[in-house]
Parts: C-alpha cells; sequence; structure tokens
C-alpha cells in the first residue's frame, strides 16, 4: 500500500530519493530542506517542480515557541513514516517518533562502525579498507539506532577522496537502500537488528585541527589526510604567510629521496610532487585561502617550495 511519507534531506540525494518514493506510489506529504544558500538545492526543486510542501529550517532541535510550532506543524501533515535522506541536522525526538510507523535515516557507513557526521571523511582519514551504507532507525544517540537494511562490500580505492567515495560508491547504493527500507516497512518485513555495540565507534566533526597537514607523519598517512579532507574542509598547509589547501591527492608509486618532507620536488601536469616520509605525494589542486576556488598547483607553489 502507499505511505505518506515526510521526506527530510537535500541536494541531488534526497531529490532522487523523492522520486524514487513517488514512482513507487507513495504520497510525499512535505518535504523539509535546510534554508536557502548559495546554490538552488535539487531536492526543493523537484519538491517545488512536483507540488509538495516544503519547509526550509536550519535547525530544529532548540527548545521554545519555535520548534513547538514545527513539531506542531509536522503532525499536521499526518505522516505514517519520517524519511532522513542525508540529513546534518539533528531532529528532536516529538518529530522522529510522530509518524505511525516511525522514522528511518541513513548513513554512509556500516554502522557501528563510524558513527558521526564525518563518516566518509573518517573512513578515508583511518584507513579503511571497504565501507557501505546503513538505513537505521534514529533514537535518542547519534547513529546508534537498529539497522533496516545494510549493504556493504564497497572497496575504498586509492583514489578516493570523501567526495568521490561517496558520488563513485556509495551515492546509488544508498538511495536504493533507503527505498528498500521503506518498501520494507510498507510491508511489515522491516525487522530492525540492533546494532553490536562491541563494534561501534565515533568520529567528530573533521575540522581545521583534524585537517592540519603534519609532515613528519608518513607518506600514507598524509596522503589519507588530503584525501579524507577532500572536498571539505581541505587538508591545509602553510606556504609563507599563505594558507593553501590541498587537493586531487595521490600517494605516488615512488620511493623517497632526500628532500625533506613538505618540499615541492617537481611540477607534473600541473600539479605538485611533494617529498613526504618515505615516500612521495602528488597534489593537483590547492586553494589559496581568501582568494576564491582552486586552481592548478604548479601554478602557486614553484619547485624547491617547502610547505610547513
Amino acid at each position: 500500500m502507499a505511505l505518506r511519507i515526510a521526506l527530510f534531506g537535500q541536494a541531488a540525494f534526497g531529490r532522487d530519493v523523492l522520486v524514487r518514493l513517488i514512482e513507487a506510489g507513495h504520497e510525499i506529504v512535505g518535504v523539509y530542506a535546510p534554508p536557502a544558500g548559495g546554490r538552488p538545492d535539487p531536492l526543493v526543486e523537484e519538491a517545488e517542480a512536483q507540488g509538495l510542501r516544503r519547509f526550509r529550517y536550519g535547525a530544529m532541535r532548540r527548545r521554545g515557541r519555535a520548534i513547538a510550532e514545527r513539531v506542531e506543524e509536522h503532525r499536521a501533515l499526518g505522516a505514517d513514516l519520517d524519511v532522513l535522506a542525508f540529513v546534518t541536522m539533528i531532529l528532536p525526538p516529538e518529530i522522529v517518533e510522530a509518524p505511525r510507523l516511525g522514522a528511518l535515516c541513513f548513513h554512509p557507513s556500516l554502522l557501528p562502525r563510524f558513527r558521526g557526521g564525518n563518516a566518509l571523511a573518517w573512513q578515508i582519514l583511518l584507513g579503511e579498507k571497504e565501507t557501505g551504507v546503513t538505513v537505521f532507525r534514529p533514537d535518542a544517540g547519534v547513529d546508534t539506532g537498529p539497522i533496516v537494511v545494510q549493504r556493504g562490500g564497497v572497496v575504498i580505492q586509492p583514489h578516493h577522496t570523501a567526495g568521490s567515495l561517496y558520488f563513485e560508491e556509495l551515492y546509488e547504493l544508498g538511495v536504493e537502500a533507503m527505498c528498500e527500507a521503506v518498501d520494507r516497512v510498507d510491508r511489515g518485513e522491516a525487522d530492525p537488528r540492533p546494532q553490536d555495540e562491541s563494534q561501534a565507534t565515533f568520529q567528530g566533526l573533521v575540522d581545521d585541527e583534524v585537517a592540519r597537514v603534519d609532515w613528519s607523519r608518513p607518506a600514507p598517512e598524509v596522503d589519507r589526510k588530503v584525501r579524507g579532507c577532500d572536498p571539505q574542509p581541505g587538508a591545509w598547509v602553510r606556504h609563507g604567510d599563505a594558507v593553501l589547501r590541498l587537493f586531487d591527492g595521490l600517494l605516488l608509486d615512488e620511493g623517497p629521496g632526500d628532500e625533506p618532507a613538505g618540499q615541492v620536488v617537481a611540477h607534473r601536469d600541473g600539479a605538485l610532487v611533494l617529498a613526504a616520509c618515505g615516500g612521495r605525494l602528488k597534489v593537483g589542486r590547492v586553494r589559496v585561502e581568501g582568494q576564491g576556488g582552486k586552481v592548478p598547483a604548479a601554478q602557486v607553489v614553484p619547485v624547491g617550495a617547502r610547505l610547513a
């Protein structure tokens, strides 16, 4: 049977889940997305094209009159199920628990490993070999609820950044898992299983303290730092007085030289080849803090310069 669904999400992932749920015959009673920013949101654009009710809030957990009004607004939709399609804000229990069939939430890791808001980045930063996606029932914890659908077997390749791992491997897998979970709930076959707390890990947000490159660390670790922080927030170093964010990193299959770690030993097709402890690293693009977008790294840093 068709369910009445309130969908919370953003970007192309949220849009694709929305379209798939409509194609499956479900009724979308409301679409929740972050406030308007610099670029149009594909989910909001699709919801508008479909003539759906749209709600755009930056936060939903602050107490007081505003949140009470939002809880009542959500309850009035009469949703059977809340679908959280890559939601970055934490929803209050009054919203998550309101539908008669509860809620489903997407997470880009094999829970209970890599709980937290930057799971994609941390899997690369910490050298995880395989990953996958999970759809679970949200509860009072952070990514701790029982699992409804889980799909794994995705190998994290040496070239993967946090961004490319998502778009190349986990994006479509996640859309499929989300829709499969809704279908299981619809058929009464969800059968959620508790997470194994003995295997649980939690990582915090990847901020600038985490993203700082430490050239005393081994080359593979520096490589993972650059790739794990790509596209956000960007692993960073200093070049003179400037802060450089590093992107398109790759550990080269080359042995170490005599140069100190952090020194630019060559330019290669617009990229930098950098000395590192025990190896060499290629960085394709950089962004100079405060000076706009990403540019080929060789345009900014000369051979012989040492990044700190």
